[in-house]
């Protein structure tokens, strides 16, 4: 009698900080940032939990890297058209910066607060950032005012998103609470209050790049750069 053909074991990928940290943002999406744990990311990866420790010694260091990945797909996406040429107008890039990061936070659950005080591992941001930076000063901003211009818009981003997925954890799902009628009987004795409802919680698109527009407006008028 024939031996059946052994069957070759499906094959693991090497363990690196990068595979740890591509399990993470597939998990981010399953439960959020606060369920994400170190446990969970090595019943994914079919290790025992002390293996990730010779990659990163605390949960932050793995943000920082999930960072870092998320950043470097934001710069490589198809989507994302590039900080333009010297011609381009330093308002056009801003606009195309922003809304591009927008983008690319809102496609990972808390996608924002992985980004919020992270450290980026690698050197892609340092790039990115040059190319920007220069750009500014082509235009005629003093370096500490392009630092301040370009730290503002992605502050206004980033603080953005962290509210809009705080009632849109992931396009599609909305929190509990944050029903707009519910909340105008409850404040009825506060009528713009109430009314404000609508315009925070409603129409993201644009009440996101009204606000970017303002940003970057005046940051026009202040440094009398148009």
């Amino acid at each position: 009698m024939n031996a059946k053909p052994q069957q070759t074991p499906p094959r693991v990928p090497p363990l690196t900080r990068l595979t740890v940290a591509e399990t993470a943002l597939r998990l981010l999406n399953e439960g959020g940032l606060d369920k994400l744990t170190l446990r969970a990311i090595a019943q994914e990866l079919d290790v025992k939990a002390p293996a990730l420790y010779w990659h990163f010694k605390n949960k932050q260091e793995l943000i920082d890297e999930m960072a870092t990945e998320m950043f470097r797909r934001m710069a490589t996406s198809p989507e994302e058209s590039g900080p333009g040429g010297p011609a381009t107008p330093w308002q056009e890039r801003m606009l195309t910066a922003n809304r591009g990061l927008r983008q690319a936070l809102l496609a990972y659950r808390d996608g924002a607060r992985v980004f919020t005080g992270s450290r980026f591992t690698g050197t892609e941001h340092a790039e990115q950032s040059e190319v920007y930076l220069r750009a500014l000063l082509a235009h005629g901003f003093e370096l500490p005012q392009a630092v301040r211009a370009m730290a503002t818009a992605f502050s206004y981003t980033l603080g953005f998103v962290i509210e809009e997925q705080g009632v849109h954890p992931v396009p599609g799902e909305r929190r509990e609470g944050y029903d707009v009628a519910e909340r105008g009987e409850r404040l009825a004795d506060y009528p713009l209050t109430a009314a404000a409802g609508t315009h925070l919680f409603h129409e993201y698109d644009e009440h996101f790049e009204e606000g970017l527009l303002i940003v970057i407006e005046g940051i026009a008028a202040r440094y009398g750069i148009h």
